[in-house]
């Protein structure tokens, strides 16, 4: 996993112990397609990325279980007012 450069969270707590995502590593790890995360981002489930050392977005395991867990509840309500 990656872990970004600058070891401290936007609140500043340290962000040592956490584990950080890429893209392509967050959605293996919530069992999703690349697409379905970028998606998430571009709603908006999933901002203030971090960047590792390649440039690369990153995001913590909080992030990701948390926009999945939106994505979820959004898709649960879009379906109650559908029906």
């Amino acid at each position: 996993m990656a872990r970004p450069d600058d070891h401290r969270d936007t609140d500043g707590r340290e962000a040592a112990g956490q584990l950080w995502f890429t893209i392509a590593q967050a959605a293996a790890f919530a069992g999703r397609n690349r697409q379905t995360v970028y998606g998430w981002e571009r709603r908006g489930l999933l901002t203030n990325p971090r960047r590792d050392e390649y440039g690369r977005r990153i995001y913590s395991q909080q992030q990701i279980a948390e926009a999945e867990r939106q994505a979820r509840l959004n898709a649960a309500a879009t379906q109650r007012a559908a029906a």
